[in-house]
């Protein structure tokens, strides 16, 4: 689907404009959709808030909290009595997931205590994949920024960043979906690879270990990057900011349609169903991706 959760909550700090920048997300819209990528990056078109991307906020933020109580307190039952104030919290952050149970909202008719208990479900099941009390994490909810050498500012946000005695790096990511299926895992392993980059080129330490934790269905994804294959996947990043780029300069962006566009929020403004896109913003390209099109 192509609604993407955006699980850390705003700062202060970030009401001053910042450079513009490639996160895996975004450059994951852009090769699903140019226009979508648009849509989201440039335009930033509104989209009805998603209760599956609620829930992933509110996980993640709980999981995040759960490892601020001492070794040996980190349990499930401290995990689901955190989940009441987390969403309180996030309400107050994004006072718009309210909208949710609203009538004609993403969970309507959904009572609040059972969608939470939803999201106590993926917290149980992190439970039987780590233990957290074995693990002390060096950073959680960590942003990580690195621009590449004559290159584009790649910028995220890395679930949590283990360092074992030995110096090794391990970066986990939480997803609240289940795994891709066999085959289908490219999209997973570009955004873990990218996270390894950015890590990479601003520690100078290659990650031993990328893993995404999928708590939808339990399963791990585990991958050893090479050097070679972050390499590859700079080059790749580095192509994908040129045809960004030079969509922008062009003025075309390429509406690509597929299943994904049943989940989409734009289909009245997408050319592939009849509609139009409005006019980009004045300044928004300079702003946004740091391209003055003529």
């Amino acid at each position: 689907m192509t609604t993407t959760a955006e699980h850390v909550l705003p700062t202060a700090d970030e009401a001053a404009p910042r450079p513009p920048a490639l996160s895996p997300s975004r450059a994951n819209d852009f090769m699903q959709c140019p226009l979508l990528f648009r849509f989201r990056m440039v335009d930033r078109l509104p989209e009805p808030p998603s209760s599956a991307a609620a829930r992933g906020t509110l996980v993640h933020a709980v999981l995040e909290r759960l490892y601020d109580a001492p070794l040996g307190e980190r349990t499930r039952d401290a995990a689901l009595a955190l989940l009441p104030g987390e969403w309180e919290r996030l309400l107050t952050a994004e006072p718009r997931y309210a909208q949710l149970f609203a009538p004609g909202g993403d969970a309507d008719g959904v009572a609040v205590d059972d969608w939470l208990r939803g999201a106590g479900k993926l917290l149980g099941t992190y439970f039987t994949l780590e233990d957290p009390n074995r693990l002390e994490p060096e950073s959680r909810e960590l942003r990580v920024e690195t621009r590449l050498a004559d290159g584009p500012l790649l910028r995220g946000v890395v679930d949590r960043l283990d360092v074992a005695p030995d110096g090794a790096v391990r970066v986990v990511d939480y997803k609240t979906g289940r795994a891709p299926r066999p085959g289908f895992e490219a999209s997973a392993l570009f955004q873990m690879r990218f996270y390894g980059l950015v890590l990479w080129r601003e520690r100078g330490t290659l990650p031993r270990m990328l893993q995404l934790v999928y708590l939808g269905d339990g399963q791990v994804l585990r991958a050893e990057p090479s050097e070679r294959e972050l390499e590859v996947t700079e080059a790749k990043v580095r192509a994908l900011w040129s045809a960004i780029q030079e969509a922008a300069r062009t003025g075309e962006w390429a509406a690509r349609r597929t299943r994904l566009c049943d989940w989409c929020a734009h289909r009245s403004v997408c050319p592939e169903f009849g509609g139009t896109p409005p006019a980009i913003p004045e300044g928004a390209l300079l702003e946004r991706l740091g391209v003055d099109a003529a």
